[in-house]
Parts: structure tokens; C-alpha cells; sequence
């Protein structure tokens, strides 16, 4: 299950949402031929990204801050990315742009602490923006919980779009990373399940004050858990593989179809 797209639009350009992709892409650019040259990138990993067992010795405080920009390969960085672009621009538009920055730095912190707690004497490196991208994910929750989110739903062979509220997709997301961290050893077997979790509820916690400025639950009662705007309209969307109606000869071509969005 992986999102694609939600139908929130924005009024205002996430500046601060882009300035962090391009941060990201650009630091992962500038190491990436690196990356099979085991020596310089431990040795890279080790000064700039966040060690647990450094930081338990007072060492590697950088690294709260500089570990959320590194990446350790494409489909990492790709991954995060999606989700930046998918859920940062609406909180950036509730945060501002100044707020949103703090907002997003602060999810990463957070989300770091969170997985040095689970693993404090761990010697292995952690990097990666999902932490900070989680928090945001958590402020989304919140504040628009039956916002549409199209995800990619694959099994095996089979797979197909559909559109669902964000507290589906979310709630599943954070559910997994639960189930998940518990389920882990306390190296995390390569993913930090407890950076994801820590860094989703911190971003809901932080982002509790607008949602109270807004009116809370009034805010939800009045646009029924939905963004207070009409969602945006994709135009033309590949359908699902169309069934065959009764009666339909086998091998009599099927005509591809395309459905408009609603």
C-alpha cells in the first residue's frame, strides 16, 4: 500500500517543502558516488550521521540535526521524498513557512531521541528524513483525517488505485511501525521502527496548538474531518482492469477504458 497523491490543495506555495526536498536530493548528489566505496562512506556516516552509542557518550550532537539529510540509497530517499511532497505542502500552509521549518526540524530531533531511547548503545548509524516526514504525517492526522489519499495497493500480480481517507492510510502506517518495532531487535534489523513512531507522535503533539486554534473538534465537525476546501479534481485516471460482463465471448478484445475523477 503506497501513497501516490491526496486531493488537499494548497492556496500557497510550499517554499519551505521544496527548499527541503532540493536539500535532501543535494546532499544524497553529492555523496552517492561514494556509497560503494565501504571505507569513505563509514567514515562519512560516522561524522555526520547519528550514532546512538556516540550520543549516549556525550559525542556526535551534529548528529541530531545533519543525520535527516543523509540517505542510503535511491529508493530511500525517493520513498521519503513522495511523502514530503504528498503531506508537507497543507502543513506548511498551517504552519507558515518559518513555523513549518521549525515544525519539521523539531519532528526529526524528536523522532532521533525516540530511537536512541529504544537503542542507546547501538553503534550503528542511522540516517534519513523519515523521522521528520513522519511528524509531519502525524500533524496530518490530525488536522485533516478523512482527507483522500490515493494509494497503490500491490499484491503479487495484482494491483489497483484506490482513493481512501487519511486516517486509513495513516493510522495503518503508524500501526505497522508499531507491530514492527516491537516485533525488532534492538539494532531495529536496519529500519527505525521507533524514529518512525516517536517522530509521527511527536509531529501530532506539536501540531496540537493550531488544531486548538482552529477549534478542535469544531474544526472536524464543521468540514466533517475533511480539508475546509473542495478537494482537488485529477481529470483522468487509468481504470482498473475492467470485468468481463456475462455473456462476453472469450477472445473478443476488451477496449481499454479511462475514467474521470471525482
Amino acid at each position: 500500500m503506497f501513497p501516490l497523491r491526496d486531493h488537499n490543495p494548497t492556496g500557497k506555495t510550499p517554499y519551505v517543502t521544496y527548499l527541503l526536498m532540493v536539500m535532501n536530493i543535494s546532499v544524497f548528489a553529492g555523496y552517492w558516488g561514494s556509497l560503494e566505496d565501504t571505507r569513505v562512506i563509514i567514515a562519512f556516516f560516522d561524522a555526520w550521521a547519528f550514532t546512538p552509542a556516540l550520543f549516549s557518550n556525550g559525542d556526535n550532537l551534529i548528529g541530531l540535526v545533519t543525520s535527516m539529510f543523509l540517505h542510503g540509497g535511491i529508493m530511500h530517499l525517493a520513498g521519503n521524498m513522495l511523502f514530503l511532497w504528498i503531506f508537507g505542502d497543507n502543513m506548511e500552509e498551517q504552519f507558515g513557512h518559518v513555523g513549518f521549518l521549525a515544525f519539521y526540524l523539531a519532528c526529526g530531533i524528536a523522532a532521533t531521541l525516540a530511537h536512541w531511547a529504544s537503542a542507546p548503545d547501538s553503534a550503528i548509524p542511522l540516517v534519513g528524513a523519515s523521522g521528520a516526514i513522519a511528524g509531519v504525517m502525524g500533524g496530518y492526522l490530525l488536522l485533516f483525517p478523512r482527507a483522500k489519499v490515493d494509494i497503490l495497493f500491490i499484491f503479487v500480480i495484482f494491483f489497483r488505485i484506490f482513493s481512501v481517507p487519511a486516517w486509513i492510510m495513516l493510522g495503518f502506517w503508524f500501526g505497522l511501525q508499531l507491530v514492527s518495532g516491537l516485533g525488532s531487535t534492538s539494532e531495529g534489523e536496519g529500519v527505525a521502527y521507533w524514529a518512525h513512531a516517536g517522530g509521527f507522535i511527536f509531529g501530532l503533539l506539536f501540531t496540537l496548538p493550531i488544531f486548538l486554534r482552529r477549534g478542535a473538534t469544531h474544526f472536524w465537525a464543521t468540514n466533517h474531518g475533511h480539508p475546509p476546501h473542495p478537494d482537488a479534481k485529477y481529470q483522468w485516471a487509468t481504470s482498473s482492469v475492467p470485468s468481463v460482463r456475462r455473456g462476453h465471448r472469450p477472445g473478443t478484445r476488451i477496449p481499454r477504458i479511462t475514467r474521470r475523477k471525482k
